[in-house]
């Protein structure tokens, strides 16, 4: 098959590599649409020890069952494979399974290929009228999806339903939609991009800023830089919740003392559960996150360029999905 392998820092080889072979229980599946993440970016960086080169990348995908008694079936594929028996899994946290494995990570290839081979119960059916490069935004989309709900869980009853969301690439544009779903009518977005500003205000109908010193109930930071922790921890109110997503840098930003003072809650949030990600692709299939018109796609040869496109800040849609078979 062909890939897009991850060969070292900003290097990526479109060339042949071997079939994948399905495991028992498994799937081969032809892939039809997958999307570049910021981890991949990060990756591709040099960013990310648990992405060594020569790996295939790429996690948000979609396609169709290629062969067995379901071939044909076209599905999105949650890529976060879980033991299914430990207490977190048995408790449905399996984002939280201390042996998940998640496809682009060793030891599994990632989707930046022609096929991928999954397990069946990480695979949804779409319906016949879902276009696959939609359903393979259900990936980042659960990703908030999943935040979005932890953080409403977490905000007190009394307070204002209200947020703030940092970063208005893919994750960020994708909170706003799952809160506004949750019944959150007032979100504002935080993008610093000229273009994707633009983007956003013209495209996506979104209320979007370059910085804001207002304060709110609830800040999601969906990129995690120090400068957005610190962001977040200046601009939520007492009492309020800050979630945070983005996996941009390890270290600084916080403010403890004012969150501790004005007892803040701090939320880690990392991927979604299995639960979250069925709702999210229910979600995208019930138009209840909009008509997701807001991505941009190429083939999947076209990978190199359009990583470095995304290196300069040149795309101004949220995000790029690959097509394997152009």
């Amino acid at each position: 098959m062909k890939a897009l392998v991850y060969d070292g820092v900003e290097t990526l080889t479109y060339r042949d590599m071997p079939d994948p072979e399905p495991q028992a229980g498994e799937h081969l599946i032809r892939v039809e649409a997958v999307g570049i993440c910021g981890s991949d970016m990060h990756a591709y960086l040099g960013h990310d020890d648990r992405r060594p080169a020569p790996l295939i990348l790429g996690h948000e995908v979609a396609g169709v069952i290629e062969t067995g008694p379901l071939a044909g079936k076209r599905v999105t594929v949650n890529p976060l494979v879980t033991c299914g028996t430990c207490p977190a899994c048995s408790s449905q946290r399996e984002n939280l399974c201390p042996s998940r494995q998640i496809i682009s990570m060793r030891p599994r290839e990632g989707a930046f290929a022609q096929y991928i081979s999954m397990p069946k119960a990480n695979l949804v059916d779409v319906p016949d009228g879902i276009p696959l490069t939609r359903a393979a935004l259900a990936e980042p989309l659960a990703v908030s999806w999943h935040a979005a709900r932890l953080a409403l869980d977490a905000l007190h009853p009394g307070m204002e339903r209200k947020a703030l969301v940092i970063g208005g690439g893919a994750i960020g544009l994708a909170a706003s939609l799952a809160l506004k779903a949750m019944g959150v009518p007032d979100v504002t977005l935080v993008e610093p991009n000229d273009a994707r500003r633009a983007f956003l205000a013209d495209a996506c109908d979104e209320t979007v800023v370059t910085r804001t010193d207002a304060a709110f109930p609830l800040v999601i930071d969906a990129v995690g830089y120090a400068a957005t922790r610190a962001m977040a921890s200046a601009q939520a109110l007492p009492g309020g919740v800050i979630a945070h997503v983005g996996l941009g840098e390890d270290l600084g930003g916080l403010d403890v003392r004012r969150m501790t003072l004005q007892e803040i809650t701090f939320i880690g949030t990392y991927t979604y559960t299995a639960q979250d990600f069925r709702d999210t692709a229910q979600a995208i299939f019930d138009g209840r996150l909009g008509p997701l018109d807001w991505v941009q796609t190429r083939p999947l040869h076209d990978g190199p360029a359009a990583f470095n496109d995304l290196r300069a800040g040149q795309v101004a849609t949220p995000k790029i999905v690959l097509t394997p078979w152009q």
